[in-house]
């Protein structure tokens, strides 16, 4: 088995997901909206991405910025959005909702999971903005398909949250109930950061807009997902 660490980087476009392919990107989180911090890609958007790139996708569900689900007919719209990129082909997904006192909203992730039948998915970086991290993992616990956290640690960022993605990392690594999730390093996550958390174990990692060197108004780069690629060999 290979030590290889992840790289998933964050595409909008299908010339994004070509250049982050060809950079040695090993996923794609799929997303419209960076203004929003990331909401779901339309329909014919996947489409044309799958088309142009033959790695992992993983899509955003999510309809607004921030964490909550929205009301109850925005959750159907979602639910909906879901199903549409079912049909289109979409396999992996990226979600994750709190409530108002910041645990899980189980109701609308139960609803979504439901839906996407079995499908692999990321629960993202509400966990860094919940009232208590451990019991987001015990809430989600054995949800059909949870395979990875997307998390910096902190809701400030990475640099912020190292010693609590070095907490997380060795839980996980002793078999703790609620751990066995992958941990997905982002948010904030400079090369830099890069030789501490892989010494901590940790062996998957998330960039946006540091693939980006015009910013999130410009394309990804490949020698920049390049650069993540050989710092993670």
């Amino acid at each position: 088995m290979s030590n290889r660490a992840v790289l998933e980087v964050i595409a909008l476009s299908a010339e994004d997901a070509i250049a982050a392919q060809a950079g040695g990107a090993d996923r794609l989180e799929l997303v419209t909206d960076m203004a929003a911090d990331g909401l779901t890609p339309a329909r014919e958007t996947f489409a044309a991405i799958r088309a142009a790139v033959d790695i992992p996708l993983r899509v955003m569900l999510r309809a607004a910025d921030g964490f909550s689900a929205g009301t109850a007919a925005e959750l159907d719209a979602l639910v909906a959005a879901a199903r549409g990129l079912r049909e289109e082909g979409a396999e992996e997904f990226v979600l994750g909702f709190l409530d108002a006192d910041g645990s899980a909203d189980m109701a609308a992730v139960e609803a979504l999971v439901a839906e996407l039948d079995g499908c692999r998915w990321t629960f993202h970086r509400a966990i860094d903005r919940a009232a208590d991290r451990a019991q987001v993992r015990k809430s989600l616990a054995g949800l059909p398909g949870l395979d990875t956290y997307l998390t910096a640690g902190s809701a400030a960022g990475v640099s912020e949250g190292l010693a609590v993605l070095e907490a997380e990392a060795e839980a996980r690594r002793r078999g703790e109930a609620g751990f066995e999730p992958q941990i997905l390093v982002g948010g904030g996550l400079q090369l830099h950061h890069l030789a501490g958390l892989r010494a901590a174990g940790l062996d998957a990692f998330h960039i946006g807009g540091a693939a980006r060197p015009d910013g999130w108004s410009g394309p990804v780069s490949p020698s920049a997902v390049a650069a993540w690629r050989e710092a993670l060999a």
